[in-house]
């Protein structure tokens, strides 16, 4: 419908609750290229805890992954489990890590919640061992690839009881 004086008051770009969800999904994906070819990040971290440049590029890759589905030792491209997706993530961001939660736990620099920035690791413990892993994306929230039946996808983080870790 062409835009005319009798139809102003309406906004058909805001009538799908899907293409708004689509907008904004892309807005953050271009917001996160946006700091990443700027070479910066505002955060809560000091200089000293301050963010390796490969975290928010791995971030970038890991969102880009959205939708692939979950398979058990599966390292992408096109389809993921937990340790995987952040293997292939920072791999394309130039940090290699090793292979599984545990392993990944063990390489990272151990940070505290409150100095967690964008692109850290964050690791949820199962007994004596690191259970998960996905990426910090920002208020609470991490992609990772959940689960067998499950895709890629940002969620919230859904407990206290988790560790934080940055790839140096």
């Amino acid at each position: 419908m062409p835009y005319s004086r009798t139809n102003s008051r309406k906004k058909p770009w805001l009538c799908h609750p899907l293409d708004r969800a689509t907008r904004t999904g892309a807005a953050l994906f271009l917001l996160l290229l946006l700091l990443v070819a700027a070479g910066t990040v505002t955060s809560p971290a000091t200089f000293a805890d301050g963010l390796a440049p490969y975290g928010v590029k791995a971030l970038v890759v890991a969102a880009s992954k959205q939708g692939a589905p979950y398979a058990y030792g599966a390292t992408g491209p096109n389809r993921f489990d937990c340790s995987g997706l952040m293997l292939y993530a920072f791999r394309k961001a130039g940090k290699r890590l090793p292979r599984t939660a545990e392993e990944q736990y063990e390489l990272t620099l151990h940070i505290r919640r409150r100095h967690r920035s964008p692109g850290d690791l964050v690791f949820f413990p199962t007994g004596g061992a690191m259970g998960h892993v996905g990426i910090y994306a920002g208020h609470g929230r991490i992609w990772h690839a959940p689960r067998p039946g499950a895709r890629v996808r940002l969620e919230r983080i859904w407990t206290s009881n988790v560790r934080y870790g940055r790839a140096t």
